[in-house]
């Protein structure tokens, strides 16, 4: 028998030339990647709003919108099999994106929100009085100044994505397993060094995350007037 076949009988699999790991990896990828284009976008429009003062019941939307982050996740897991399994989206990637959104979206209000607290609303008013729209107002002035909390929302979606095994558990079939449910999976079956490896992947992701925000919170935003 060849070596690699002596590997997988003694419990260890090649990490990158196994087509079930790469799977997991690309699936986990393409969701977190998904995800964070949506939480972000979602998160940020929110804090946007919510940060209006004559937004009405500013406290109650906010408590609603991190709920996702004080609920037991596996009653959201739970949840949103139920919820999603209605529109037909269980055991789809689509289903995933969207569940897990819900439960990044709470981390961008967050930042974006900590950020709109220090940001000078008379700069919107004064781009608003030299005649520009509302749109390129935002994209000028305000966009810029938020930028390292949008990112940093980004961030903080696209990791708790990447990681997130309960909600994957419920949501997937087969063909979409993530990273985290496949090593969960085969720590079910036994731990061989295989799983040290994803894991080991997933803590330098982890550290390059974070590293990339530690680097964007000390760059100043340039304002465009």
């Amino acid at each position: 028998p060849s070596g690699t076949d002596l590997s997988t009988r003694n419990g260890r699999e090649p990490f990158f030339g196994n087509a079930r790991w790469m799977n997991a990896i690309t699936n986990s990828a393409i969701t977190a990647v998904l995800t964070t284009i949506l939480a972000t976008a979602l998160g940020t429009l929110a804090a946007l709003g919510i940060s209006r003062p004559d937004f009405p019941a500013r406290r109650w939307i906010m408590a609603l919108l991190i709920s996702p982050m004080i609920v037991p996740v596996v009653i959201v897991a739970v949840g949103s099999y139920l919820f999603f399994g209605q529109f037909g989206l269980t055991n789809t990637r689509t289903g995933l994106v969207l569940a897990h959104t819900a439960l990044a979206t709470p981390f961008v209000v967050i930042t974006v929100s900590a950020t709109l607290s220090t940001y000078d609303t008379n700069l919107t008013r004064a781009a608003s009085s030299l005649g520009a729209s509302p749109l390129s107002t935002f994209f000028r002035v305000t966009l810029p100044s938020i930028l390292p909390g949008v990112v940093s929302g980004g961030i903080f979606a696209f990791a708790i994505s990447f990681d997130e095994v309960v909600v994957a558990l419920f949501m997937t079939a087969a063909e979409q397993r993530t990273l985290p449910v496949q090593m969960f999976s085969g720590i079910r079956d036994q731990i061989n060094p295989t799983i040290m490896a994803a894991a080991t992947l997933l803590l330098v992701l982890s550290i390059l995350l974070f590293v990339a925000l530690a680097l964007l919170t000390r760059q100043q935003p340039t304002v465009r007037a």
